[in-house]
């Protein structure tokens, strides 16, 4: 599902944000990435998104070559992923059914395409009585579970996740953990950047520690 074969990323200054990365993430796993500020995390998270490739090495995911992937391939490669953000980066204007609808009116489906698959996704994760709200109107867990609604109405095959806690208390928190963890349950792979390792220490997943653009073991 990811490969990443002694991938280097760096930066004018120079800035060596990667160095010489080997991940192997198969399909349905489900990997807590850990690691300090300036670690390397947010790049990782670009190069697997496409938003940056590597200076050097080989970076596969989903069968698509991020490392040499042409622009006109990209928005086809991010129709198999979805991304969750700390910030929510909900549309304060869109009610909550048109922010989770967003990607597939982008991609002209039809009305009624779009209903069907807003409601299911909002019924995973239970929003569907919030759907004529506006962001203002519900909580800060409830905007991030309409956030994962809809970096997963597409039905992505991996779900990539940058401190989606980050600004949640430890309740709310524990929603969206066990939110991800029935997301993964229906074979979603799942790669989530978090700070907080008690989730890691109750939860038997795999671990990716980064230290100074380097995997710690």
């Amino acid at each position: 599902m990811i490969q990443f074969h002694h991938v280097y990323k760096t930066y004018q200054g120079p800035v060596h944000a990667l160095r010489d990365i080997n991940l192997d993430i198969k399909k349905g796993d489900f990997v807590f990435l850990t690691g300090p500020s300036g670690a390397g995390k947010t790049t990782l998270f670009k190069l697997l998104s496409a938003y940056d490739k590597p200076t050097t090495g080989k970076v596969k995911v989903a069968g698509y070559d991020l490392d040499q992937i042409d622009a006109k391939d990209v928005p086809y490669y991010r129709r198999k992923i979805g991304v969750v953000f700390q910030d929510f980066k909900l549309l304060r204007d869109y009610n909550i059914f048109d922010n989770v609808a967003l990607p597939l009116t982008i991609l002209g489906q039809t009305g009624a395409q779009i209903k069907k698959k807003v409601h299911s996704a909002l019924d995973l994760v239970g929003l569907n009585h919030r759907w004529d709200f506006y962001p203002e109107q519900i909580s800060g867990g409830e905007k991030q579970r309409v956030a994962i609604a809809r970096a997963l109405i597409h039905q992505p095959e991996l779900l990539i996740a940058d401190e989606p806690t980050g600004n949640l208390d430890p309740d709310l928190s524990d929603e969206i953990m066990s939110l991800f963890d029935k997301i993964n349950a229906q074979g979603t792979t799942l790669v989530v950047a978090t700070h907080d390792h008690s989730y890691i220490n109750r939860r038997q997943k795999q671990h990716i520690r980064l230290k100074e653009g380097t995997l710690v073991v």
